[in-house]
């Protein structure tokens, strides 16, 4: 049933990040495909849905490798559960209404923005071992979350380029920035936390059966 369904959403997603990358270069001329390159992956939702693609891949395809052992950690699916929640939530609340994608680019849209966030979320629920998390464990997760602003900053000074319009400290100002900054690590631990609760009471349920 796993690999099933990690099959399908693996496809899925690895189709949605090569339609999105397709749509993003479709008409550019060639000298302007290195800098469109390197803004594709420097949105969280590029990252982050890779992240989801391979986490769901190699379990399915290759279960004894590394990156197949790697993805089936209960903690890297947890922190990528996280990622990708963090991504559907954010978008729906702070980003949607600024953006009005349609035809295929809506469908695209719609696949990394909602159908990946509930389809990993859901894998994690049903067949990621549950009771090993720690409440430390979020903590420990805002690492990419944290390295990605730092290159947003980078990128975004050097290129005049920003992703998400909560990011662009020119146009917020640099007091406005650092709230959503902060917004956004919170709303990332609060939802690491949420993962780390249904685990334990998930790890509990699971102990008892096993006992009883």
């Amino acid at each position: 049933m796993a690999v099933i369904y990690r099959s399908i959403f693996a496809l899925a997603g690895w189709t949605a990040l090569a339609l999105q990358y397709g749509l993003m270069v479709q008409n550019q001329p060639a000298s302007a495909i290195p800098g469109l390159t390197l803004n594709f992956f420097s949105y969280f939702t590029i990252l982050t849905n890779v992240l989801v693609a391979l986490a769901l891949t190699a379990p399915a395809v290759a279960p004894r490798s590394r990156l197949g052992r790697w993805a089936a950690s209960e903690g890297v699916r947890a922190s990528i559960a996280m990622y990708i929640a963090v991504v559907g939530l954010t978008y729906h609340f702070l980003l949607s209404h600024v953006w009005d994608p349609q035809g295929l680019l809506w469908v695209v849209n719609g696949l990394l923005h909602y159908v990946m966030p509930v389809a990993f979320v859901t894998d994690w629920l049903l067949f990621t071992p549950k009771g090993r998390l720690r409440w430390i464990d979020p903590i420990k997760w805002l690492a990419l979350p944290l390295l990605f602003t730092a290159w947003t900053l980078v990128h975004g000074y050097a290129s005049g380029w920003w992703p998400y319009w909560f990011m662009d400290v020119p146009a917020l100002g640099l007091a406005r920035a650092a709230f959503w900054a902060v917004v956004m690590l919170s709303g990332f631990l609060a939802t690491g936390l949420v993962l780390v609760a249904i685990d334990r009471v998930f790890g509990r349920g699971d102990r008892r059966r096993a006992a009883a």
